[in-house]
C-alpha cells in the first residue's frame, strides 16, 4: 500500500508541477503582451519617441525662424538702409526728385459662360 501512496504522491507532484509550469507560462505571456501592447507598452513608447523627434524638429525650425526675425527686427531698428528699403517697398516713399512707377498685374479675362 505504501507503494500506491508513493505512486499517487508522484502523480500528484507531476500534475502540480505541470499546472504550475502552465500557469507561469500563461502569466508570462500576459505580462509580455501587456509590455508590448499595453497602455505604456513598447508600441506607445515608440510612438511617443516619434512624436518627440518631430516636435524637436519643429522646435529647431521655429528657433531658426525666430532668430531670423530677431535679426530683421534689429535691422529695422538700427540699419538706415533696411529702414529705407521697407519705407520704399511698403509705403512707396521716394526721395525728392524721384519718380515711382507702379506696375499693376494684368487683369484676368473672364471666359464667357457656355450654355
Amino acid at each position: 500500500m505504501s507503494e500506491k501512496i508513493k505512486s499517487g504522491r508522484e502523480k500528484l507532484y507531476r500534475v502540480r508541477h505541470k499546472l504550475a509550469a502552465t500557469g507561469i507560462g500563461i502569466l508570462l505571456c500576459v505580462i509580455g503582451y501587456y509590455a508590448v501592447f499595453g497602455a505604456n507598452g513598447l508600441m506607445d513608447y515608440q510612438q511617443k519617441r516619434r512624436e518627440s523627434r518631430e516636435l524637436d524638429r519643429q522646435i529647431k525650425a521655429l528657433q531658426q525662424q525666430n532668430g531670423g526675425m530677431e535679426q530683421e527686427i534689429k535691422a529695422l531698428k538700427n540699419d538706415p538702409k533696411t529702414i529705407e528699403k521697407e519705407a520704399r517697398e511698403r509705403f512707396r516713399y521716394a526721395r525728392p526728385g524721384e519718380v515711382v512707377y507702379t506696375v499693376s498685374p494684368p487683369a484676368v479675362a473672364q471666359q464667357p459662360e457656355k450654355k
